[in-house]
């Protein structure tokens, strides 16, 4: 089979290495790619907004598959016109996608298949906004109602705050605020079959002990051995089969990665937001994982036939991944720095460096391309061997002005992560 990824981040680099493991993937390609997703697949420079040129790609190299990686190419369209092409497509249609594009077409598709979520109002103009955040009172939650790259969404006690956001964003998503730990569970589907797949936790803020501005992602740990048992079975039950029923009444159906980013509250289970695609970094820890071989799994939903495949197979080890940033990120990102200590990073046992942002030069000098530049993973025995080897590798590496977490997963190692009783 092959086997056409379309993006350039990490999630897209972990998707190629888990792909590159799979005997039945004969070919390999990546476009646009980066400096490590080079190593395991070809790489093409393509406008992955351009669902025409995405196609044209996939016609061009005469691929079986094409996997669409991040949100702005499947809300622009590119699993349509793939699937147009003759090509089977990982990915919704753009009318599909729009679950991740507009939280306020979320809210609306929760409500019809009474799904579990945070209350919430749309708000389109400043009063909207200010009569919301007093019904709902603080800690205040305001998302942008279209894509923003994970960085969307302000929770905070400063009601000023607040309200800039929403100016600053225009149509907004306003919710009541949702206690508990939050857990993401990645679901495949051809669109009528829901496969729930291991959950993981990230971490959303820049910096330690959750603070600092929300970010895309500063790192990630999987399984979760704190979880409420029958928790995969709960949410395919309460929230991934129902949402994905209710696409498929309405003549859009989801067909590719359905995201449930969830909390676990003191009122039980709420979805707090859906993506379209597979999430990142939780991308790198639970493909880390996984047994099953990959292309054969999207495949089978790409063409409808999920409920034939094999049941998902897991290692019994845990992974951890721990995000390195470029300096000033979240806000413009400095690049062009030069990254070393790669080599030694991936010799640490059981770790492999996964690369976000960042381009080679001609000769073979990594520099960093983005805000998120590297995704230290590691497999352990248990949480703190993962973690150790985690933090050993990112220890090897060097990029002037980096930031990093130094508490992923610690919280879980330590045993103090306990969900509300309901």
């Amino acid at each position: 089979m092959k086997v056409l990824v379309i993006g350039g981040g990490g999630r897209e680099h972990a998707l190629c290495l888990a792909l590159a493991r799979d005997d039945e993937v004969s070919e390999l390609h990546c476009a646009p790619g980066n400096a490590g997703v080079a190593e395991v697949a070809t790489t093409h420079p393509v406008d992955a907004l351009d669902p025409d040129a995405v196609a044209e790609l996939g016609a061009r190299l005469g691929v079986d598959l094409v996997v669409v990686g991040p949100e702005g190419p499947l809300v622009a369209g590119a699993a349509d016109v793939v699937r147009a092409r003759g090509i089977a497509c990982f990915g919704p249609s753009g009318a599909a996608a729009t679950l991740e594009g507009s939280k306020a077409f979320a809210k609306e598709i929760m409500a019809a298949a009474d799904v579990p979520t945070a209350m919430a109002r749309i708000c389109d103009d400043f009063d909207q906004v200010a009569d919301a955040l007093d019904a709902f009172g603080p800690p205040y939650v305001v998302k942008d109602d279209g894509l923003a790259a994970g960085k969307g969404v302000v929770v905070t006690t400063d009601r000023e705050a607040a309200l800039a956001h929403a100016k600053a964003c225009g149509r907004v998503v306003v919710e009541e605020y949702l206690d508990g730990p939050e857990v993401s569970v990645f679901a495949l589907t051809d669109g009528q079959t829901v496969r729930a797949m291991a959950p993981a936790q990230d971490f959303k803020r820049l910096a330690d002990n959750d603070e600092g501005p929300n970010t895309g992602g500063m790192g990630a740990y999987c399984p979760l051995d704190w979880v409420p048992a029958g928790l995969l079975e709960d949410v395919t039950e309460r929230v991934l089969q129902p949402t994905v029923d209710e696409m498929r009444r309405r003549g859009t159906p989801f067909v590719g990665l359905l995201y449930a980013g969830l909390a676990l509250t003191s009122r039980g289970l709420r979805v707090v937001e859906f993506n379209a695609r597979f999430g990142d970094p939780e991308t790198q820890v639970v493909l880390a994982r996984l047994r099953n071989p990959l292309g054969a799994l999207l495949y089978a939903a790409a063409t409808g036939t999920l409920d034939l495949a094999e049941p998902l197979h897991w290692t019994e080890d845990v992974a951890v991944t721990v995000v390195v940033a470029a300096a000033n990120y979240p806000g413009t990102p400095r690049t062009g720095d030069e990254i070393t200590g790669l080599d030694a990073a991936n010799s640490v046992s059981g770790v492999h460096v996964i690369h976000a942002g960042t381009k080679a030069d001609p000769d073979g000098t990594v520099r960093s391309a983005g805000g998120r530049v590297l995704c230290v993973t590691a497999l352990g025995a248990d949480l703190p061997a993962a973690r150790e080897r985690a933090y050993t590798g990112l220890a090897a590496i060097t990029l002037a002005g980096a930031q990093h977490r130094t508490d992923i997963a610690l919280a879980a190692a330590e045993g103090r992560i306990t969900p509300p009783t309901t």
